[in-house]
């Protein structure tokens, strides 16, 4: 049986993580055991960056709705959906950059993963939804929150209450959406965007991860008491010392990172 998540790297140092459940990549108990494993195989042998995308004619065409129906009440339901919530918790614990390439409709737990990831690209043919009002239920894989922080508390209102759905464009000038890529030879223009995070100072864009983390949690303020701290440490990583060699001795813009 071919695997329903892949991971593949390359000599970059970037992994690529590849959802293929055809015909329409739902989400089913089969599909979380696969991510789980995928996402842990990420954290245990940590790439220098991800791309999180998906093979098939859509991203994610949502749910497999079986899944709640198997639910007898709320207990039951809660252990489901913090089985469902640990996905992206995990995916936006990841301390290297992580980027979602969104090829074509992607609707609630895909887009909800893809909101968890740093960066969100789009092809210009690619459409987002938060439709889980069709069945009565709230999105419970962080979507409502992370739209709110990314896009304001009243666009993530009405995205969840109309269900319906937007283009990349759109989402793009809510900025939601980080790029929207041509529609042709786009996985090549995502890996592409992926590798040169990949190949970049890691080290440095990781604290940088931890810096707006601290932003989210308690502002600006309580970016401030910590940014100083984080910034010193990369002054004992080997690309800081060699990017500042080459910056004197070269110029700017020549030098090559490790990850290290």
């Amino acid at each position: 049986m071919e695997k329903l998540v892949r991971v593949e790297r390359d000599g970059s140092g970037l992994a690529v993580l590849t959802v293929d459940a055809p015909p329409l990549n739902l989400y089913t108990a089969e599909l979380q055991d696969a991510l789980d494993a995928a996402i842990g195989e990420l954290e245990a042998d940590r790439p220098r960056a991800a791309l999180l995308r998906a093979e098939g004619r859509v991203v994610s065409g949502g749910v497999d709705v079986s899944l709640f129906a198997a639910r007898s009440g709320p207990a039951a339901a809660k252990e489901l959906l913090d089985q469902m919530l640990a996905v992206p918790l995990r995916i936006a614990e990841l301390p290297f950059p992580t980027v979602f390439a969104a090829h074509g409709l992607c609707l609630t737990w895909a887009f909800e993963v893809a909101l968890a990831c740093d960066l969100l690209v789009a092809s210009e043919r690619a459409s987002f939804g938060l439709v889980e009002k069709v069945v009565g239920l709230t999105p419970t894989m962080g979507g409502t929150q992370r739209l709110a922080a990314r896009a304001g508390s009243g666009r993530a209102k009405e995205l969840v209450m109309t269900g319906d759905r937007y283009d990349a464009a759109t989402l793009e000038r809510w900025n939601v959406v980080n790029r929207v890529l041509p529609a042709e030879d786009f996985d090549a223009a995502a890996r592409e965007f992926a590798t040169a995070l990949a190949i970049g100072p890691t080290r440095a864009h990781a604290a940088t991860k931890r810096v707006v983390a601290h932003v989210e949690h308690g502002g600006v303020a309580e970016a401030d008491a910590h940014v100083t701290t984080i910034a010193a440490e990369l002054f004992g990583t080997r690309d800081l010392r060699d990017a500042v060699t080459s910056f004197l001795t070269d110029g700017p813009g020549r030098a090559t990172f490790t990850g290290r």
